[in-house]
């Protein structure tokens, strides 16, 4: 399946919609821009989909080569049953990583945002030699990055029970999913309630809510994960811009500092915005990338 959009003026920018099957699994994503150019991938947070993405990737496309997958059970993609299906970061993982094979893209750069994050680490870890950088946005590797929302989690984690399973519920209402857009704006006006809206469609289908659940368990495994993320950062030292909205309520601003520990090439930026920080301020996250890796890499 494909389709397409026109950008710009002067310059005719083509968003192409495509799906491809990843064992048994529609994937869909997003692709824009010249294959000549070097990738970049964005990876969506919760309980967002590629959508979020829709305003930044023309503007990225006249210098990288973009692909924006939406994640089993997320958007577009296919959503099996938490019976047909394991829902896991590990398992998320696995089907990018597979999608990004079968595109032939050997090395690329990875924006990752909220669950986007657990899934680009684990890219990273299985393939450190292959990821030119990271953009990220509000997604963490320390546990002090972890904002109050995360209390609902850790209940979950802690007791997984039906009581900590209906307060975990209330991070996939409505009003939770609105809030994640508009808590922090700081031009609520700029924020269209086609995001939420389209957000809360999707977790709205039938069976959504378990798979929300699932992950939302699993995600204690990330936790448990970020001193390996850490040591992966550590090591290899991929080239990092950090784009954070640092009036998030959901990831801290300790989050975002935390990476300057870890890394000598990082550039971090706090922008005037919440979670869903693009919804502001694509157009500046845009020439902060270009600007950016084209010091490191010497693009054009």
């Amino acid at each position: 399946m494909t389709g397409y959009e026109h950008f710009g003026k002067g310059v005719e920018i083509i968003v192409l919609y495509k799906k491809m099957n990843i064992e048994g699994l529609n994937i869909f994503f997003r692709e824009a821009g010249s294959t000549n150019h070097p990738t970049l991938i964005l990876l969506h947070g919760f309980p967002s989909s590629s959508y979020m993405f829709r305003d930044l990737i023309p503007l990225l496309a006249d210098r990288f080569h973009v692909i924006a997958p939406d994640n089993p059970g997320f958007g577009n993609s296919s959503m099996p049953t938490t019976e047909e299906y394991h829902y896991t970061f590990e398992n998320l993982s696995i089907v990018i990583e597979k999608l990004i094979a079968r595109l032939c893209i050997s090395h690329y750069i990875l924006y990752i945002h909220d669950y986007g994050g657990p899934i680009g680490f684990r890219l990273a870890i299985r393939n450190p030699n292959r990821i030119l950088g990271f953009v990220i946005q509000n997604a963490v590797a320390d546990e002090k990055g972890l904002g109050k929302p995360f209390d609902l989690f850790k209940a979950l984690w802690v007791d997984r029970n039906p009581a900590t399973e209906a307060a975990f519920a209330k991070l996939i209402t409505f009003d939770f999913t609105k809030s994640q857009y508009l808590v922090g704006a700081c031009q609520p006006y700029l924020i269209s309630p086609d995001g939420y809206s389209m957000d809360q469609f999707f977790l709205d289908r039938p069976g959504n809510s378990q798979i929300q659940l699932e992950l939302g368990y699993d995600y204690r495994k990330n936790v448990e994960e970020y001193p390996v993320w850490q040591q992966y950062l550590r090591t290899y030292q991929p080239p990092t811009l950090v784009a954070w909205g640092k009036n998030d309520f959901i990831f801290t601003l300790e989050g975002a500092y935390a990476f300057s520990r870890e890394l000598i090439h990082i550039q971090t930026c706090f922008l005037c915005g919440g979670h869903f920080v693009l919804e502001e301020q694509s157009r500046h996250v845009s020439e902060l990338i270009k600007s950016f890796f084209g010091r490191i890499y010497t693009w054009q």
